[in-house]
């Protein structure tokens, strides 16, 4: 029964929605055509708003209603809001009046979702995709676009009007994902399409909420015309926040929503946690549940008698209530919260989330049997896209969605999900980027992510788009966010982000080659006399200067010359503070301070035993230092004992930030000079691991700390100095192997190791070195569970580390210690200590003051740098090569063939991608290998995958690799003429990914080209998709060999199938 209501519900959904499009798609038709025959005068909103089945929210109205008083328009609304009606109800007016509308989003993929959105309203001859490989239906009323081809287009018609430039007939751009803006990489074309469109073109700018949607409306306005700002911070379907802990699901927020929820707080946690349960905790046990009845019978005042934790003892409680993925996914069920999107920061944590629960069987069998029928369908289709260990998860109802897949599986994954045959998707960030594949629930499973710095604090603007996706229009009335307990975050955490409010849109406009060519650029030399007076006039090319006003239009110095000035007033006020209270703490002023307090006497005393006391103090921490020397050196020569044989356990110790003491359970696994490994000799020839390398000079005697490896037993690995161990045991793992002839622990866990990305954060730091931390994987899981917890080790197995002189070394700084204290209290017991007490005390005041103001300073400061203009600087810096690589003559604008292949192309680096394209050697190449030189110009990013069960690539034939050699003399010169005037922009080449490139480009088959490959699926999609994309722009440049444009059209055409080539519709 269960079965048949879940199928009915289901199809019910699908039909309303069939039966909504329908419907939408004939009221636009009848429209079209009422136009035609009576004018347009009879577009207004209620006709626009008329091809809808459903009222329109408020924001939507408003929106609309300014867009039909040909205003431009700033939509701000949250994730999932509808702000897509607002893009197509202009179009629909647009398509009526017979004129044209450019949609542009910031992914190829989203281009393609719109395309058939667009298609099933509009029909097909109306509506056309622009990608940077292919058109279809160029010429139609509807265009949709990426942002960046848009721009290129653009920068043929500055200064031109619509119907002069490349925009014939088109009335509106939509610009979607216009928080893009603030991306760094990318952020720089949003500003650029803005400030080079047409002044009588309405653009309608669609954003997620952000704190500064006055500013970009504003800024729109001053530069491009009449704008109207249209906020909504409502969600169509209201978002309930909840918090996922081993034993339970509970509400995150009260029940107005302003703080959290007092059931998770810390303090009822601990009172709710019996001793026992806590031992158990401590024992290592990871399942426990607390005994109802021994809750009942604790008294209050063994409630009363709770002490306050320390951070260590919070993470250790914390651990305990982390939820495996199967506790909380029960939950959901339980609760009927799927279908789910479940946000991992990971593609291999994805990966592993779906075969860890692909046993959980989530669809009844008819969903199954459809699931099964679609996936025969798919094979017969695209055999080769096919995720053979996805299958089994997919058929339970379970899928993982992340870049390493190929885009016709995630595309498939996505149809399966929309339509109701997935119930949860583990997923990466990316998908909250726009992809319309809303749920029921979104689970976000850790606050932050680690990237190749270390770790990140998820910002507010990316949990809320995340959290976004929850909630289906029409079909839920409530949509769920869940945030799930991990280690490091607990809901304090959560709440910290959710409340800390959204952040700004900030500027990110960086000059680029391909800027500097086309808005400088004029006469080409190659043209020079054929050209009639009216193009030339059109070609004349931009001083510097009129450039500049080009340039100085964009969003970060609209934001500046309205922020800085307020900013740097303040700035200036709190450094003459901080400078004034500097000089009431300096020993000068207390020492003036002491003189008019104190009686001569008094002073005399209190001075003379203060001078005392700081000679003493001196003395003491000199010795604390060579005891501390003395005691590293010990463990220095104890742990070379342990290089070979048994791997001891041990235990590290830091102290945070906060001052907090941690221990840290380990089994110690060597030194780090003991690897032979290029990329542990490289970390240690690397000066970001500390100072482990410096010597230092121990009375007379150098000593040098050096790095050792531990994994600990919360599956951690850490790096450490001499200086963070505490205790070593002689007990330890034995050093025999776990299968008769394998290799011994000791060498399994140093391969573990060098698996890894050696991504460390640094948790502590000393002059000694560093602290650092890096998670382990799911392989060296059970070797972390076989560390015991310190109280069950036997004080009988430390390791005596004492040597006479740490001896010696510990007496003296205990008796000095002794000495310190003794003139503290002789100081207080002195007449004149009351009033020099408080003189004391106000200094103290002052400090704290101070370290305020400076707080406040460093904000401002990191402020005032977001919102320098920093756009000109980097223009002229790019000239400066151009002039020199005599590329374009800056006094003439005279653009040289070079320029102009540059200004043409698409790429990071426009004039190092021309330089290689222009160069000669080229043109003995095959197609194939044309094609993976073409593949080194564009695989920044793309990577091995160390979790592999092999590390294969293809290599690329010796001719490719002459030719890349030959390629990197030329790059070599051109970064030093690019560090000459600094420029920082990168000219990538590698010939690392070339050898699958060129096997691809030379027929080899997907399911040949990826046997026991080291790369995922969509990664070498990705890099061929991208060397696709350089090979098809070649035949439409400029001043190109036509030998070099025809090989490219052949190996475009040979790499261009299955399972690579996407249908857009």
């Amino acid at each position: 029964a269960g079965d048949v209501a879940a199928e009915d519900s289901r199809q019910e959904t699908a039909e309303r929605r069939q039966r909504s499009e329908q419907y939408k798609s004939q009221q636009v038709a009848k429209l079209v055509a009422e136009v035609r025959e009576f004018g347009d005068d009879i577009i207004d909103y209620n006709e626009l708003a008329g091809i809808y089945d459903f009222p329109i929210d408020k924001f939507q109205r408003l929106a609309i209603q300014a867009f039909l008083r040909g205003s431009s328009v700033v939509v701000s609304a949250p994730t999932s809001s509808g702000k897509t009606l607002i893009a197509e109800a202009a179009a629909v007016a647009t398509v009526a009046r017979g004129r044209r509308l450019f949609y542009t989003t910031p992914l190829k993929a989203l281009s393609n979702q719109k395309f058939r959105e667009f298609r099933s309203t509009f029909g097909d001859h109306n509506v056309g995709l622009l990608t940077g490989d292919s058109a279809i239906n160029k010429d139609a009323q509807i265009l949709i676009m990426t942002t960046e081809i848009l721009r290129n287009m653009l920068y043929q018609s500055v200064g031109m009007s619509a119907s002069d430039g490349r925009l014939f007939e088109v009335d509106v751009i939509v610009l979607d994902e216009v928080h893009y803006l603030s991306d760094i990489s990318r952020g720089t074309v949003w500003e650029e399409t803005v400030i080079y469109c047409p002044k009588e073109v309405q653009l309608i700018c669609l954003s997620a909420t952000v704190a500064n949607p006055d500013e970009l409306a504003g800024w729109i306005g001053q530069i491009h015309g009449k704008t109207e700002l249209v906020t909504s911070s409502k969600r169509p379907v209201p978002l309930t926040w909840h918090f996922s802990k081993k034993f339970a699901l509970l509400p995150l927020l009260d029940g107005k929503g302003k703080k959290m929820n007092r059931k998770l707080r810390m303090s009822h946690v601990q009172n709710i946690s019996s001793p026992k349960s806590e031992f158990y905790y401590v024992k290592g046990k990871r399942k426990v549940r607390t005994n109802k009845n021994e809750q009942g019978n604790r008294s209050p005042l063994d409630i009363s008698k709770q002490v306050q934790l320390s951070k260590h003892e919070v993470t250790n409680m914390r651990r305990s209530q982390v939820p495996l993925i199967r506790e909380t996914l029960s939950q959901l069920w339980e609760n009927d919260m799927l279908p789910a999107i479940w946000f991992i920061f990971s593609r291999r944590g994805c990966d592993a989330a779906v075969e860890y629960i692909e046993d959980c069987r989530l669809l009844h069998d008819c969903e199954a049997s459809e699931v099964e029928l679609e996936l025969r369908r798919f094979r017969m289709q695209y055999p080769d896209a096919v995720r053979e260990n996805a299958v089994k998860g997919l058929l339970r109802g379970v899928a993982a969605h992340h870049a390493g897949c190929l885009p016709l599986w995630k595309s498939f994954i996505e149809e399966l999900f929309q339509r109701g045959l997935v119930k949860v998707v583990f997923a990466t960030e990316t998908l909250a980027a726009g992809i319309n594949m809303p749920a029921r629930t979104a689970v976000i499973s850790s606050l932050s992510k680690r990237i190749d710095a270390g770790r990140q604090l998820l910002t507010p603007n990316n949990l809320f788009q995340m959290a976004g996706r929850a909630g289906r229009r029409g079909i839920d009335t409530v949509g769920h966010s869940v945030l799930v307990q991990t280690t490091n975050e607990g809901p304090e955490e959560c709440c910290d982000v959710i409340f800390a409010g959204l952040e700004p849109l900030v500027s990110q406009f960086t000059a680029s080659y391909g800027m500097v060519l086309n808005l400088l650029a004029g006469s080409k030399v190659t043209h020079k006399q054929k050209e009639s007076g009216d193009v030339k006039a059109k070609r004349s090319g931009r001083t510097l200067e009129e450039a500049r006003k080009l340039v100085e239009q964009s969003f970060g110095n609209y934001v500046g010359s309205n922020v800085m000035v307020a900013a740097k007033e303040e700035l200036e006020r709190i450094q003459k503070d901080i400078q004034h209270l500097s000089s009431e703490i300096t020993d000068e002023f207390i020492d003036r301070k002491c003189r008019k307090e104190l009686s001569e006497e008094d002073y005399a005393e209190i001075s003379l035993l203060q001078n005392k006391l700081k000679e003493e103090k001196k003395i003491r921490n000199e010795l604390k230092k060579r005891m501390e020397l003395e005691r590293m050196a010990a463990w220095k020569t104890q742990l070379e004992e342990f290089e070979s044989g048994h791997l001891p356990f041990m235990c590290l110790q830091y102290k945070d930030k906060d001052s907090v003491h941690h221990t840290i359970p380990a089994v110690f696994i060597g030194s780090l000079s003991s690897f032979d490994d290029q990329k542990i000799a490289s970390m240690l020839e690397d000066d970001s691991i500390g100072p482990g390398k410096q010597e230092v000079d121990s009375e007379g005697q150098h000593f040098c700390p050096s790095y050792y490896v531990a994994l600990s037993s919360d599956n951690s690995w850490y790096l450490f100095t001499e200086k963070w161990i505490k205790t070593v045991y002689q007990t330890g793992l034995p050093a025999v192997p776990s299968v008769e002839g394998g290799p011994l622990p000791r060498e399994t866990l140093k391969q573990l190791l060098l698996r890894e990305d050696m991504i460390w954060d640094k948790i502590a730091k000393s002059e000694h070195g560093f602290l650092l931390c890096m998670d382990g994987s799911l392989d060296t899981w059970s070797w972390s569970l076989n560390v015991p917890v310190l109280n069950s080790l036997s004080e009988d197995d430390k390791v005596e580390r004492f040597s006479q002189e740490h001896q010696a070394a510990v007496e003296s700084h205990k008796q000095q210690r002794r000495k310190v204290s003794q003139l503290k209290k002789t100081i207080r017991s002195t007449k004149g200590f009351r009033e020099f007490q408080k003189i004391i005390d106000m200094r103290n005041f002052t400090k704290e003051k101070i370290e305020r103001l400076e707080a406040r300073s460093r904000r401002l400061t990191r402020r005032i740098m977001q919102i320098e203009p920093t756009g000109w600087k980097e223009f002229l810096q790019i000239s400066n090569v151009i002039q020199e690589a005599r590329v374009l003559d800056i006094n003439t604008q005279v653009i040289y063939p070079l320029g102009e292949t540059a200004a043409a192309i698409r790429g990071e680096n426009e004039l190092w991608l021309a330089m290689v394209l222009r160069n000669k050697v080229l043109l003995d190449l095959k197609p194939s290998q044309l094609a993976a030189v073409c593949g080194s110009l564009v695989s920044e990013g793309i990577k091995l995958r160390p979790w592999k069960n092999s590390s294969f690539v293809y290599e690329p034939s010796s001719v490719v690799v002459g030719v890349i050699n030959y390629l990197e003399e030329q790059r070599n010169s051109l970064l030093d003429l690019q560090e000459k005037h600094g420029v920082k922009i990168p000219c990538e080449i590698d010939t690392q990914f070339a050898g699958m490139v060129e096997a691809w480009a030379s027929g080899l088959t997907w399911r040949e080209i990826m046997m026991d490959s080291a790369m995922d699926d969509g990664d070498l999609a990705r890099l061929l998709r991208r060397t696709m994309d350089l090979l098809a722009q070649i035949p439409k440049l400029p001043d190109i060999d036509p030998v070099l444009q025809k090989n490219a059209q052949i190996a475009c055409s040979v790499m261009d199938r299955v399972p690579l080539s996407e249908l857009a519709g």
